[in-house]
């Protein structure tokens, strides 16, 4: 390990200022090739060098500085594109959400609220227990169609219900009401 690493690793602001002089332009044309877009080529790099100065007492000289950056930047990259293609999916499905929302009230037909509530469940919950509790299938049915266990479908749903009850307050309430009634008898 050279000498400007170990002061940095020290916390030599100047060996960091060093480190990020040599390493930064690399970097910028490293991101720019798995990016496409300089913008975002230039943020990540930022974030490579901020996550670097956090971390610097993890590096322990086995590959060169400029290969521990790049596998920073990668990583950084690829966290990225998942929380985007997360914030894509929940918007998407916030989209189709309201879409079936103003379909419903349009007919003049019930939108309340626990379809509100089963809503803001993910998918895979959601569909159990619409499967389960509307329509009446076994565990067992819904988790051949599903591809998952029963056990894990009774466990989505049970998962699941507990959510809309607290989405629509009625655990506090029931919890409230067997206290009261506790207390009284």
């Amino acid at each position: 390990m050279d000498a400007l690493i170990k002061n940095a690793k020290k916390g030599d602001h100047l060996a960091f200022a060093t480190l990020f002089k040599e390493n930064y332009p690399f970097l910028v044309k490293y991101l720019m090739k798995i990016t496409m877009n300089p913008d975002t080529a230039e943020e990540i790099a930022q974030e490579t060098m901020a996550k670097c100065v956090q971390k610097i007492h993890l590096y322990n000289g086995q590959s060169k500085f400029s290969t521990w950056l790049v596998s920073i930047a990668t990583n950084t990259y690829i966290d990225q594109c998942r929380k985007i293609k997360r914030e894509k999916s929940w918007q998407d499905q916030e989209e189709v959400y309201r879409k079936l929302k103003w379909h419903f009230e349009s007919r003049n037909e019930e939108w309340n609220d626990a379809m509100e509530a089963l809503g803001k469940l993910p998918e895979d919950v959601r569909v159990p227990i619409i499967l389960k509790h509307y329509y009446g299938y076994s565990y067992e049915e819904i988790g051949e169609w599903m591809n998952i266990s029963p056990g894990t479908v009774k466990s989505r749903v049970h998962n699941g219900i507990k959510s809309v009850r607290r989405e629509l307050k009625l655990g506090e309430e029931s919890e409230s009401h067997q206290t009261e009634q506790r207390t009284t008898k």
